[in-house]
């Protein structure tokens, strides 16, 4: 594994997600993929879940959290699979994301002036900690529902 940041060498025109594909019209064209993966292109959930992500502080994720998991779970009601797979996705983005930050400063991992070497860890903010662990619990929560890890088997068994 490399340890310069894999946005180096994106090939975008090989990327299974794309900013021009209405999700809801077309669900048959999503691909779960690996963890965040699409989480900041298809729209319309994008637009949908992505204007409650914030993280910033405990409480404000424990709000934030709680909103996305209450979309998760409409979508789920709806048997929407590919919404739920995204407000998934953003409880998952809320996890990594802060945890960046609290392991390093202005949540800069690479120095970007030098050659993109990877910068100290322990440098972060705390608060930034607190607020990962409210995402890691609902991204969990998320992933343990039973009826969303249902969907999300038979949709990768017949879509990928």
């Amino acid at each position: 594994m490399s340890d310069s940041p894999s946005y180096l060498n994106f090939d975008k025109p090989a990327y299974a997600w794309k900013p021009d594909v209405d999700y809801k019209k077309h669900p048959e064209q999503y691909r779960v993929g690996k963890g965040e993966q699409g989480v900041l292109i298809c729209e319309p959930y994008k637009s949908e879940i992505g204007q409650y992500w914030r993280f910033k502080t405990k409480i404000i994720a424990e709000e934030s959290s709680e909103k996305i998991y209450r979309i998760f779970l409409t979508y789920l009601e709806k048997n929407d699979f590919v919404g739920a797979d995204m407000a998934r996705k953003y409880l998952q983005m809320g996890f990594t994301r802060a945890r960046r930050y609290a392991n390093y400063k202005g949540g800069k991992k690479y120095d970007k002036e030098h050659d993109y070497q990877l910068l100290e860890k322990g440098t972060g903010e705390q608060e930034k900690a607190q607020a990962a662990a409210v995402f890691f619990s609902k991204w969990k929560e998320a992933e343990g529902n039973a009826k969303y890890a249902k969907l999300k088997t038979e949709w990768k068994s017949s879509l990928g």
